[in-house]
């Protein structure tokens, strides 16, 4: 920022010291992530600390008492919880006697999902935000600055000093068609697909089916404390399975059921009147959104079931008009999760690697547009509807 501008930076270690109104009224509300009860809600309930490699770093622009533009921001000891892997740039660091760590992250903890990421009323005040983060990343001797899983209508808002990276992800869409018309059911959607996969899921939803198992849908206001307890407990089981850290606390999970019970939706799947898995997801302005998922049982399908079909019933009951149940998988595209590209930028404070890494950044994007253009190729769907569906970037 020029001195001229009347325009002050400031830092905050929590977002506590912000009014909930203030830090709110900057985003639209329809993506559950960016809520101030969200992001306070994992500083408060024990998810995020210097241990783990998350430290509230978060940026925030005032013109007098206003609150103008704010980022979400984490100073990072490690990549952990990010899922826009830069583990090379950190051993290419390290093999130059630099030090690649901290760093600057703007993001949602542990949330590979799509949402504003700058905060702010108008264009003029997210490049106002981008211009202070790389000046403040500068002065505070920090190796880069990252913004990840960004809108892409803040896209214009980078300069060429950002470097962009794209991935893919897998989404499910029930948007209309040149005529208008949405899916209005399940058998809608499965009259849609081609016939081998139409069978396939129908096989599969028919295996729990005869398994005896039923579905409770519940939200932050139906949810009872044994619901929630029951469903954290599948979200540490499945993390010590893989042998992660189970980061969300079942605090958070009450607070997010207390604080913002319509957003929390679990999809609690029963059998012999015992709860034996669960889906937790996040439900937005037109937008579900898978997160986590566990099972005290291995029943053949229950995973699909659980995860991604109880979730598409979800979004054509309620008039949703998309599902991402969260990242990687290509084994979602056979469920109707089409290929979407979603994105990231990044700012080096270091020339020459800022220079090398813009290439290597090139070269990385032409092969995920080859993969993702493989992969649209081999869309479940009918001729007419795969033909009209491309790889299109995430909101």
């Amino acid at each position: 920022m020029s001195a001229g501008d009347a325009v002050t930076a400031r830092l905050l270690d929590s977002l506590a010291t912000i009014a909930p109104a203030q830090w709110d009224g900057l985003h639209d509300g329809r993506n559950p992530f960016l809520a101030h009860a969200f992001l306070h809600g994992l500083e408060r309930h024990g998810c995020l600390c210097p241990d783990w490699g998350w430290t509230p770093h978060h940026l925030t622009l005032w013109r007098d008492e206003e609150l103008i533009a704010a980022a979400p921001a984490y100073l990072k000891q490690n990549s952990h919880g990010e899922f826009v892997f830069d583990h090379a740039w950190a051993q290419a660091y390290a093999q130059h006697g630099l030090d690649y760590f901290p760093k600057w992250l703007a993001a949602v903890p542990y949330s590979p999902v799509t949402g504003p990421r700058l905060l702010a009323r108008n264009d003029g005040d997210r490049r106002l935000l981008l211009q202070a983060l790389a000046q403040l990343c500068e002065r505070q001797g920090l190796s880069s600055v990252h913004v990840n899983f960004h809108r892409d209508d803040e896209d214009a808002c980078f300069d060429g000093d950002w470097l962009q990276r794209i991935d893919v992800q897998y989404h499910w869409r029930n948007e209309p068609d040149a005529q208008g018309r949405r899916w209005r059911d399940f058998d809608g959607f499965l009259a849609a697909l081609d016939h081998k996969h139409r069978k396939n899921i129908r096989q599969e939803r028919a295996k729990v089916a005869r398994a005896g198992v039923t579905y409770r849908v519940v939200d932050g206001y139906s949810a009872s404390d044994d619901d929630l307890a029951t469903m954290h407990g599948f979200y540490r089981n499945t993390f010590a399975e893989y042998g992660n850290h189970p980061a969300l606390s079942l605090d958070f999970l009450r607070h997010l059921a207390r604080e913002m019970p319509q957003a929390l939706v679990l999809f609690l799947a029963r059998r012999d009147g015992a709860t034996i898995a669960g889906a937790w997801c996040l439900r937005g302005g037109d937008t579900l959104y898978g997160r986590y998922w566990g099972a005290d049982l291995a029943l053949p399908g229950l995973h699909f079931e659980t995860c991604y079909y109880q979730g598409i019933d979800y979004c054509l009951r309620e008039g949703l008009s998309r599902f991402e149940p969260g990242a990687q998988g290509e084994h979602k595209i056979a469920r109707g999760f089409l290929p979407a590209e979603v994105r990231s930028r990044h700012w080096l404070a270091h020339p020459g690697f800022g220079r090398a890494l813009r290439e290597w950044c090139r070269d990385e994007a032409a092969s995920v547009r080859r993969y993702a253009a493989t992969l649209a190729a081999h869309s479940p769907f009918k001729q007419a509807e795969a033909s009209a569906a491309a790889v299109e970037p995430a909101p």
